[in-house]
Protein backbone atom coordinates (compact mmCIF):
# COMPACT_ATOMS: atom_id res chain seq x y z
CA UNK A 1 0.00 0.00 0.00
CA UNK A 2 2.45 2.07 0.95
CA UNK A 3 4.36 1.64 -2.07
CA UNK A 4 1.18 2.46 -4.08
CA UNK A 5 1.22 6.09 -1.83
CA UNK A 6 5.03 6.58 -2.39
CA UNK A 7 4.69 5.79 -6.66
CA UNK A 8 1.60 8.06 -6.52
CA UNK A 9 3.01 10.93 -4.75
CA UNK A 10 6.21 11.22 -6.85
CA UNK A 11 4.64 10.84 -10.37
CA UNK A 12 2.20 14.06 -8.99
CA UNK A 13 5.25 15.69 -8.16
CA UNK A 14 6.71 15.31 -11.28
CA UNK A 15 3.95 16.37 -13.31
CA UNK A 16 3.32 19.48 -10.90
CA UNK A 17 7.07 20.75 -11.50
CA UNK A 18 7.30 19.78 -15.22
CA UNK A 19 3.77 22.09 -15.37
CA UNK A 20 5.67 24.54 -13.94
CA UNK A 21 8.92 24.18 -15.55
CA UNK A 22 6.44 25.06 -19.41
CA UNK A 23 4.63 27.47 -18.06
CA UNK A 24 5.87 31.09 -18.76
CA UNK A 25 4.47 32.38 -15.46
CA UNK A 26 6.72 33.18 -12.54
CA UNK A 27 7.25 30.47 -10.90
CA UNK A 28 8.99 29.70 -7.71
CA UNK A 29 9.48 26.39 -8.43
CA UNK A 30 11.28 27.07 -11.97
CA UNK A 31 13.80 29.43 -10.57
CA UNK A 32 14.66 28.10 -7.66
CA UNK A 33 14.78 24.00 -9.87
CA UNK A 34 16.94 25.85 -12.95
CA UNK A 35 19.73 27.52 -10.39
CA UNK A 36 19.42 23.95 -8.71
CA UNK A 37 20.04 21.66 -11.34
CA UNK A 38 23.07 23.81 -12.69
CA UNK A 39 24.49 23.17 -9.19
CA UNK A 40 23.59 19.81 -9.04
CA UNK A 41 25.24 19.19 -12.87
CA UNK A 42 28.11 21.13 -11.85
CA UNK A 43 28.85 19.11 -8.46
CA UNK A 44 27.93 15.83 -10.50
CA UNK A 45 30.71 16.18 -12.84
CA UNK A 46 32.96 17.82 -10.25
CA UNK A 47 32.79 14.44 -8.81
CA UNK A 48 33.68 12.53 -11.99
CA UNK A 49 36.78 14.31 -13.11
CA UNK A 50 38.40 15.10 -10.02
CA UNK A 51 40.06 11.60 -9.50
CA UNK A 52 41.71 12.38 -13.48
CA UNK A 53 42.75 15.81 -12.17
CA UNK A 54 44.73 14.06 -9.50
CA UNK A 55 47.12 12.75 -11.78
CA UNK A 56 48.17 16.28 -13.07
CA UNK A 57 47.04 18.53 -10.47
CA UNK A 58 46.99 22.25 -10.93
CA UNK A 59 47.47 21.85 -14.58
CA UNK A 60 45.05 24.91 -16.61
CA UNK A 61 44.84 21.92 -19.23
CA UNK A 62 42.48 20.29 -16.85
CA UNK A 63 39.77 23.37 -16.71
CA UNK A 64 39.26 23.09 -20.36
CA UNK A 65 38.02 19.43 -19.40
CA UNK A 66 35.36 20.70 -16.89
CA UNK A 67 34.64 23.70 -19.31
CA UNK A 68 33.59 20.62 -22.15
CA UNK A 69 31.79 18.79 -19.75
CA UNK A 70 29.73 21.26 -18.14
CA UNK A 71 28.79 22.83 -21.06
CA UNK A 72 25.69 20.86 -22.26
CA UNK A 73 23.78 22.28 -19.20
CA UNK A 74 23.18 25.52 -21.63
CA UNK A 75 20.67 23.44 -23.63
CA UNK A 76 18.74 22.23 -20.89
CA UNK A 77 18.72 25.80 -19.10
CA UNK A 78 17.34 27.31 -22.72
CA UNK A 79 20.44 29.41 -22.56
CA UNK A 80 22.29 30.98 -25.68
CA UNK A 81 25.63 32.39 -25.50
CA UNK A 82 26.90 34.38 -28.82
CA UNK A 83 30.68 34.89 -28.81
CA UNK A 84 31.73 38.04 -30.26
CA UNK A 85 35.12 39.42 -31.81
CA UNK A 86 36.46 35.97 -29.86
CA UNK A 87 39.59 35.84 -32.16
CA UNK A 88 41.10 38.56 -29.57
CA UNK A 89 40.80 35.56 -27.13
CA UNK A 90 43.15 33.16 -29.34
CA UNK A 91 46.31 35.07 -29.31
CA UNK A 92 49.15 33.08 -27.53
CA UNK A 93 50.07 35.04 -24.83
CA UNK A 94 49.25 36.03 -21.20
CA UNK A 95 47.34 38.20 -20.88
CA UNK A 96 44.76 39.49 -18.17
CA UNK A 97 41.23 38.70 -18.68
CA UNK A 98 38.40 41.23 -16.90
CA UNK A 99 34.40 41.13 -17.13
CA UNK A 100 31.28 41.99 -15.64
CA UNK A 101 30.08 40.14 -12.65
CA UNK A 102 25.83 39.71 -12.76
CA UNK A 103 24.97 36.01 -11.68
CA UNK A 104 26.86 32.65 -10.66
CA UNK A 105 25.54 32.17 -14.56
CA UNK A 106 28.84 33.93 -15.06
CA UNK A 107 30.88 30.83 -15.14
CA UNK A 108 28.68 28.66 -17.35
CA UNK A 109 29.12 31.59 -19.79
CA UNK A 110 32.94 30.96 -19.43
CA UNK A 111 32.66 27.63 -19.75
CA UNK A 112 30.66 28.58 -23.06
CA UNK A 113 33.78 30.47 -24.53
CA UNK A 114 36.96 28.55 -23.04
CA UNK A 115 37.77 26.76 -26.23
CA UNK A 116 38.65 30.33 -27.71
CA UNK A 117 41.17 31.53 -24.91
CA UNK A 118 43.05 28.19 -24.54
CA UNK A 119 45.05 28.37 -21.30
CA UNK A 120 43.38 29.76 -18.57
CA UNK A 121 43.40 30.27 -15.31
CA UNK A 122 40.16 31.99 -13.44
CA UNK A 123 40.57 33.82 -10.04
CA UNK A 124 37.96 33.28 -7.34
CA UNK A 125 37.82 34.02 -4.04
CA UNK A 126 38.59 31.67 -1.57
CA UNK A 127 34.88 30.86 -0.28
CA UNK A 128 34.36 29.10 -3.42
CA UNK A 129 37.11 26.55 -2.87
CA UNK A 130 34.83 25.05 0.59
CA UNK A 131 31.81 24.45 -1.97
CA UNK A 132 33.28 20.69 -3.07
CA UNK A 133 33.22 19.16 -4.59
CA UNK A 134 33.23 21.72 -7.46
CA UNK A 135 35.32 23.62 -5.21
CA UNK A 136 38.09 20.98 -5.14
CA UNK A 137 37.71 20.66 -8.59
CA UNK A 138 38.52 23.72 -9.29
CA UNK A 139 41.56 24.10 -7.55
CA UNK A 140 42.77 21.00 -9.06
CA UNK A 141 42.00 22.17 -12.58
CA UNK A 142 44.09 25.57 -12.06
CA UNK A 143 41.78 28.17 -10.22
CA UNK A 144 42.90 31.02 -8.30
CA UNK A 145 41.95 31.48 -5.32
CA UNK A 146 42.19 34.52 -3.36
CA UNK A 147 41.37 36.06 0.27
CA UNK A 148 39.79 39.07 -0.53
CA UNK A 149 39.76 40.33 3.16
CA UNK A 150 43.48 39.50 3.13
CA UNK A 151 44.90 42.53 1.13
CA UNK A 152 48.94 41.33 1.52
CA UNK A 153 48.20 37.15 0.57
CA UNK A 154 46.00 38.57 -2.22
CA UNK A 155 48.63 40.00 -4.27
CA UNK A 156 51.27 37.62 -3.51
CA UNK A 157 48.88 35.20 -4.91
CA UNK A 158 48.53 37.15 -8.05
CA UNK A 159 51.92 37.65 -8.08
CA UNK A 160 52.46 34.19 -8.32
CA UNK A 161 50.25 34.01 -11.20
CA UNK A 162 51.47 36.77 -12.89
CA UNK A 163 54.60 34.94 -13.30
CA UNK A 164 52.50 31.78 -14.58
CA UNK A 165 50.96 34.45 -16.73
CA UNK A 166 54.04 35.43 -18.47
CA UNK A 167 56.44 32.22 -18.28
CA UNK A 168 53.46 29.93 -19.42
CA UNK A 169 51.33 32.60 -21.33
CA UNK A 170 48.66 31.79 -19.53
CA UNK A 171 46.13 34.26 -18.87
CA UNK A 172 44.08 34.97 -16.01
CA UNK A 173 40.65 35.82 -15.29
CA UNK A 174 39.17 38.27 -13.22
CA UNK A 175 35.88 40.07 -12.04
CA UNK A 176 37.05 43.98 -11.51
CA UNK A 177 34.20 44.76 -9.79
CA UNK A 178 34.55 42.63 -7.20
CA UNK A 179 31.17 41.48 -6.63
CA UNK A 180 28.09 40.63 -8.45
CA UNK A 181 26.30 43.95 -9.84
CA UNK A 182 22.58 44.43 -8.73
CA UNK A 183 22.71 47.97 -10.12
CA UNK A 184 21.79 46.64 -13.75
CA UNK A 185 22.13 49.63 -15.49
CA UNK A 186 25.84 50.18 -15.45
CA UNK A 187 28.96 48.62 -14.39
CA UNK A 188 30.01 48.83 -10.66
CA UNK A 189 33.32 50.81 -10.15
CA UNK A 190 36.58 48.63 -10.50
CA UNK A 191 38.46 47.33 -8.14
CA UNK A 192 42.70 48.16 -9.17
CA UNK A 193 43.98 44.68 -8.49
CA UNK A 194 43.94 43.48 -11.77
CA UNK A 195 45.01 46.20 -13.37
CA UNK A 196 47.77 46.02 -10.98
CA UNK A 197 48.92 42.89 -12.16
CA UNK A 198 48.75 43.51 -15.82
CA UNK A 199 50.48 46.63 -15.15
CA UNK A 200 53.43 45.08 -13.28
CA UNK A 201 53.76 42.34 -15.83
CA UNK A 202 53.36 44.60 -18.77
CA UNK A 203 50.78 42.08 -20.25
CA UNK A 204 47.77 43.70 -22.05
CA UNK A 205 44.17 43.72 -20.59
CA UNK A 206 41.28 42.13 -23.18
CA UNK A 207 38.15 43.30 -21.46
CA UNK A 208 34.87 41.15 -21.91
CA UNK A 209 31.29 42.18 -21.78
CA UNK A 210 28.66 40.08 -20.83
CA UNK A 211 25.19 41.62 -21.91
CA UNK A 212 22.38 41.92 -19.41
CA UNK A 213 20.64 38.56 -17.88
CA UNK A 214 17.10 40.03 -18.82
CA UNK A 215 15.87 37.16 -18.61
CA UNK A 216 16.41 36.45 -14.96
CA UNK A 217 13.99 38.63 -12.51
CA UNK A 218 14.89 37.26 -8.37
CA UNK A 219 12.39 39.34 -6.71
CA UNK A 220 9.72 37.97 -9.42
CA UNK A 221 11.76 34.26 -9.42
CA UNK A 222 11.39 34.87 -12.86
CA UNK A 223 14.37 32.57 -14.93
CA UNK A 224 13.65 32.70 -19.00
CA UNK A 225 15.26 31.36 -21.82
CA UNK A 226 17.61 33.70 -22.89
CA UNK A 227 20.14 35.30 -25.64
CA UNK A 228 23.70 36.18 -23.76
CA UNK A 229 25.90 38.25 -25.83
CA UNK A 230 29.93 38.25 -24.56
CA UNK A 231 31.14 40.47 -26.46
CA UNK A 232 35.55 40.97 -26.36
CA UNK A 233 36.90 44.54 -26.86
CA UNK A 234 40.23 45.11 -28.36
CA UNK A 235 43.08 45.00 -26.01
CA UNK A 236 44.44 47.63 -23.90
CA UNK A 237 48.04 47.00 -23.85
CA UNK A 238 49.74 48.74 -20.59
CA UNK A 239 53.84 48.84 -22.23
CA UNK A 240 55.53 51.58 -20.28
CA UNK A 241 52.79 51.79 -17.72
CA UNK A 242 53.94 51.86 -14.20
CA UNK A 243 51.69 52.09 -11.15
CA UNK A 244 51.04 55.51 -11.23
CA UNK A 245 49.08 54.59 -14.33
CA UNK A 246 46.76 52.58 -12.74
CA UNK A 247 43.77 54.95 -11.89
CA UNK A 248 43.74 56.22 -15.29
CA UNK A 249 43.96 53.17 -16.96
CA UNK A 250 41.34 51.57 -14.32
CA UNK A 251 39.00 54.77 -15.83
CA UNK A 252 39.65 54.60 -19.33
CA UNK A 253 38.80 50.87 -19.80
CA UNK A 254 35.57 51.23 -17.46
CA UNK A 255 34.26 53.83 -19.34
CA UNK A 256 34.81 51.30 -22.74
CA UNK A 257 33.20 48.47 -21.03
CA UNK A 258 30.27 50.05 -19.18
CA UNK A 259 29.72 51.79 -22.63
CA UNK A 260 29.79 48.54 -24.51
CA UNK A 261 27.53 46.87 -21.49
CA UNK A 262 24.91 49.46 -22.28
CA UNK A 263 25.09 49.20 -26.35
CA UNK A 264 24.75 45.64 -25.42
CA UNK A 265 21.51 46.19 -23.25
CA UNK A 266 20.07 48.30 -26.08
CA UNK A 267 20.57 45.50 -28.86
CA UNK A 268 19.46 42.22 -26.39
CA UNK A 269 16.08 44.39 -25.37
CA UNK A 270 15.35 45.75 -28.81
CA UNK A 271 14.54 42.17 -29.86
CA UNK A 272 12.10 41.22 -27.41
CA UNK A 273 8.57 41.31 -27.88
CA UNK A 274 6.70 44.44 -26.20
CA UNK A 275 4.79 42.32 -23.86
CA UNK A 276 7.88 40.59 -22.60
CA UNK A 277 8.54 41.30 -18.97
CA UNK A 278 12.53 41.64 -18.35
CA UNK A 279 14.48 42.77 -15.82
CA UNK A 280 15.03 46.49 -17.09
CA UNK A 281 11.40 47.11 -17.23
CA UNK A 282 11.28 49.80 -14.46
CA UNK A 283 14.77 51.34 -16.09
CA UNK A 284 13.23 53.82 -18.65
CA UNK A 285 15.96 52.54 -21.25
CA UNK A 286 15.46 53.81 -24.61
CA UNK A 287 15.71 50.57 -27.48
CA UNK A 288 15.35 52.24 -30.26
Amino acid sequence: MWENVCFVSAVILVIYVLKKLISSEPSKTKYYFYFLLFYLYGSFMACIVCPFFLFNPKNVKNAAVGAWLIKPITKVLNLKWNLRNGKVLSKNEGAVIISNHQSSLDILGLFNIWGAVGKLAPVAKKEIFYVWPFGLAAYLAGVVFIDRKNTKDAYEQLKITSEVMVKQKTKIWLFPEGTRNKENDKLLPFKKGAFAIAVAAQRPIIPVVFSPYYFIIEKKYIFNKGHIIVECLEPVSTEGLTMDDVPDLMERVWNQMNQKYKDLMKEVLSALPPDYIHAFKDHNIATG
